[in-house]
């Protein structure tokens, strides 16, 4: 770790001390801040976050107000922005920071990496920004400006170019100016070094930017080859009894765990969906069901693979209600549904749902046509 900051470190931080971004959790006065932002900024755009990030701090303001919230609040002010399991290790996270730390943020990084949902580089985040201490925290942003700068060319994502980011980026920190450091890095792959059509001509480290000498910057980094996203055909049923819909949580762990949801099955045959329905709400929810129509049909795409979901409209017939391996299931009337934390998928299906009721409530009243 150098003494005064070199020949990289510099530039770097002069240009960051005039083009810093102004984003809400920087300069906040408790750690607990930066730890909710880097959670949040986990796979996730910053301007995405800010919103989300201002409702989340007017809603549980300290580390004492989220360890005390219920499970179900915390998803619901988390809807929207996708891997769930960050709200629920940061709910967890804070119920073990007051028990086990007093309701403190521990500032050693080891020590951060104990609580739920924080790996290696949130604890330096956290320790660097947070508490001043020299810790350099390396992401995915941080790996590409580090390739093109240093000109590494193993692929991110093994051992040998994993050992050889930490180990360049901690030659150039400056004892008591990390946080400073790691911001730069940030704030530079996020308006200059993007991961297309990188700005070098303005870049304050295109002298020293190996990569850039070569003409190799948009080589840089070596990506491991694709692999391909598998794709699931789903059918989802809508429920309607008394006006009231059927909906079901989610076990607690796992993709979505603890959200809402209409019951939906796997199938491998979707235009016999009208004959699976029936057999699989029966053998799951123990219940007789008439499938009306289709109401829509979905698409989204999670980290791993991608979803067409076919969403119809069923009546209930008769049945004793009950359900097997999952939470119990629950009638509720459509304006209901707003207060129940879903996945995108199924809080399409309940905005539809209203506003097909808003629509029918107004051409009963004589205002339509």
């Amino acid at each position: 770790m150098p003494t005064k900051p070199t020949t990289i470190a510099q530039p770097l931080l002069d240009w960051y001390a005039t083009h810093q971004r102004d984003l809400p959790w920087r300069n906040h006065p408790h750690p607990y801040a930066i730890w909710v932002s880097e959670i949040m900024l986990q796979q996730t755009r910053v301007e995405t976050v800010i919103p989300y990030f201002h409702r989340w701090m007017e809603k549980f303001p300290t580390i004492e107000a989220l360890a005390q919230a219920d499970l179900q609040e915390v998803l619901a002010t988390w809807e929207g922005l996708g891997y769930y399991s960050r709200a629920r290790n940061l709910h967890a996270a804070a119920q073990k920071v007051v028990q086990e730390y007093g309701g403190k943020l521990p500032a050693d990084a080891k020590q951060l990496q104990k609580l739920p949902g924080i790996g290696q580089y949130t604890a330096a985040a956290i320790a660097s920004m947070g508490f001043g201490r020299d810790e350099v925290a390396i992401d995915g942003n941080l790996r590409r400006v580090l390739a093109r700068v240093f000109n590494i060319d193993q692929p991110i994502g093994n051992p040998q170019s994993d050992r050889q980011f930490w180990e360049r980026a901690n030659e150039h920190l400056v004892p008591g100016q990390a946080a400073a450091y790691n911001q730069a890095w940030m704030d530079l792959g996020a308006t200059i070094c993007t991961p297309q059509n990188p700005r070098c001509l303005i870049c304050p480290l295109r002298e020293v930017c190996q990569a850039y000498a070569l003409g190799l910057q948009e080589q840089r980094p070596v990506k491991p080859p694709k692999s391909k996203k598998p794709h699931y055909t789903m059918v989802a049923a809508v429920i309607s009894y008394q006006n009231m819909v059927l909906i079901r949580q989610r076990q607690k762990q796992g993709l979505l765990g603890g959200l809402w949801e209409f019951p939906n099955f796997t199938t491998e045959q979707p235009k016999k969906a009208p004959e699976i329905l029936p057999q699989e709400l029966q053998m799951h929810f123990n219940c007789q069901v008439q499938v009306q129509n289709a109401i829509a049909v979905l698409q989204h795409a999670y980290t791993h693979f991608r979803v067409t979901l076919h969403v119809y409209r069923c009546h209930w017939i008769d049945g004793k209600l009950s359900s097997q391996g999952n939470s119990s299931p629950r009638w509720v009337s459509l304006q209901q549904l707003p207060d129940y934390p879903m996945g995108k998928l199924d809080r399409q299906i309940a905005q539809r749902l209203l506003a097909s009721q808003s629509n029918n409530a107004s051409i009963k009243e004589g205002k339509f046509g």
